[in-house]
């Protein structure tokens, strides 16, 4: 695990015990706590430990500073604007690392600059074969683990979070929230498809989910352990890298037509193109926590008031107030409803038997899934590629012709 691994995941964690501790759940806390020193300290990881050391000191002085941020007050709009750039700022800080790596590589150089292995989510059909090969073979791949403990973590938030990772974690979300806001400015209509036609295009990221797991379901078992050995699958991160570092014409065309959605419609990318809120969508129908709205406290019935804010506010353009439990599939649990609501106990997250997951403890959940499964799975040896430097670097010698 490379230091700015360790660094994200125990800032992640020191900030989860925080908002547990302000909260008054201490013994969450300490639990959370107990965890993260054991882990630190088992896995006699220098980086790790350094890590713990400036998130600690990061908290204290984040504490002193905000108060009333780590008293968990803030709105859930700062909460997961906050959320969302820290992890897009730790993403692009594992990128830098992973391009340093492999200029070293490249290079002939044994990098003294660890690859980050939290790249490897960036594979997801690489992870969804790993999954696969676990459960039918009971075979752990050892070139790129992080792959499946990473994909199996996307697949938890959904199950428990509804589509929160979309909502607070992605970075390509994120993204295309600054395209959005950047074509607003220079044109402010909005030029929303048809009903007629908004439907059919949100199959579209079906269709690539279905190409997607017809890849990886198709694949015999039995095929599974000579492609996890095999050269392609040793330097899958480094294709990957190079088909985004070095795109030809079709490539430029589809990230063009990508942007352009993005920028087009707010979320257009996750309502019609990505794979990923596919999957999470279909897996948000089995979570528990859903927003839900009381009819005894929202103003339209108790007041008899016209009022849409809640709908106005959702970037998915659900009629939240036409509704009392919000099932769709585009629900990222933002909570952007939650917080244009004028009432109070109107609108929340929550269970059918009504416990509710404030935008604090959703981002506490979402973290300590996110970062303390990673974390055991390092110190449990299921983290870290076992391919060795010297093989790395005749794979990137010969890359242009490893192919499937």
């Amino acid at each position: 695990m490379s230091f700015v691994e360790s660094l994200t995941l125990m800032l992640a964690l020191a900030y989860s015990v925080s908002l547990l501790y302000w909260s008054g759940k201490k013994s969450g806390a300490l639990v959370t706590t107990f965890i993260t020193l054991a882990a630190a300290i088992s896995s006699l990881y220098w980086p790790l430990l350094m890590a713990l050391a400036i998130a600690v000191i990061s908290l204290t002085i984040f504490t002193k500073l905000r108060p009333e941020a780590a008293k968990g007050e803030l709105r859930a709009n700062a909460l997961r604007d906050s959320t969302q750039h820290l992890l897009a700022l730790s993403m692009l800080l594992v990128g830098a690392q992973f391009a340093a790596n492999t200029a070293m590589l490249k290079a002939g150089i044994t990098p003294w600059l660890a690859r980050p292995d939290v790249g490897d989510a960036f594979l997801p059909i690489a992870g969804g074969i790993e999954l696969k090969a676990i459960m039918t073979l009971g075979l752990w791949d050892q070139t790129h683990p992080a792959a499946a403990v990473m994909l199996a973590v996307v697949l938890l938030t959904g199950l428990l979070c509804k589509r929160a990772f979309c909502g607070w974690a992605c970075p390509l979300g994120l993204a295309g929230e600054y395209l959005y806001k950047l074509r607003k400015r220079f044109i402010k209509r909005e030029f929303l498809p048809p009903a007629w036609l908004d439907w059919p295009l949100r199959m579209l990221k079906y269709l690539l989910l279905g190409a997607l797991l017809y890849i990886i379901i198709s694949m015999p078992s039995a095929s599974i352990p000579h492609y996890l050995e095999g050269n392609y699958h040793k330097i899958a991160d480094l294709k990957m890298a190079l088909f985004f570092v070095t795109p030809g014409l079709i490539t430029l065309t589809c990230f063009a037509f990508i942007l352009a959605l993005a920028a087009w419609r707010r979320q257009g990318f996750c309502r019609y193109i990505c794979p990923y809120g596919a999957l999470l969508g279909i897996i948000s129908f089995l979570s528990p926590f859903k927003i839900r709205r009381s009819t005894q406290h929202c103003l339209i019935e108790s007041k008899g008031m016209n009022c849409d804010k809640c709908t106005r506010a959702c970037p998915a353009n659900i009629s939240v107030h036409t509704q009392k439990n919000i099932r769709s599939d585009e629900c990222q649990a933002c909570m952007r409803c939650v917080s244009a609501c004028p009432k109070r106990e109107a609108l929340h997250f929550s269970t059918r038997n009504g416990i509710k997951l404030s935008a604090r403890r959703l981002t506490i959940m979402l973290l300590t899934i996110m970062f303390l499964i990673p974390l055991g799975a390092y110190v449990g040896g299921f983290w870290h590629s076992q391919t060795p430097d010297q093989d790395r670097i005749y794979l990137i010698e010969h890359l242009n012709a490893i192919g499937h």
